[in-house]
């Protein structure tokens, strides 16, 4: 077996992986009862989902705009994903719709 073979069966493995991780954060987002927790299955396992499927693609490729392009995706998702998750807790928090019985620390909460 040559290295472009085995680069072609370690991209489909994680094709397979990210794809199955994407689908376990669809899932989740659809059957959490809270936001905290449908923010949590939107952003955990997708990012890595996402990350996997951009390695899959990458070693399948293996074209050096291809990767560059791959990479640029990479980074922009690994910078927004907890950004956006950071701003949806927040607006969650602040409207009143997050059950504060359920939080360990409540950072956010006023001290009078």
């Amino acid at each position: 077996m040559n290295a472009g073979a085995v680069a072609d069966w370690v991209g489909a493995a994680c094709l397979i992986g990210g794809g199955l991780l994407s689908l376990v954060a669809g899932i989740g987002v659809l059957r959490f009862p809270d936001v905290l927790d449908r923010m949590h299955a939107a952003t955990k396992p997708q990012v890595l989902g996402v990350l996997l499927l951009l390695a899959g693609v990458a070693l399948r490729l293996r074209s050096s705009s291809d990767i560059g392009m791959i990479v640029l995706v990479a980074v922009f998702q690994l910078t927004t994903a907890p950004v956006a998750a950071q701003m949806v807790g927040r607006a969650a928090y602040r409207s009143g719709r997050v059950d504060r019985s359920l939080l360990d620390v409540d950072e956010l909460a006023d001290e009078r």
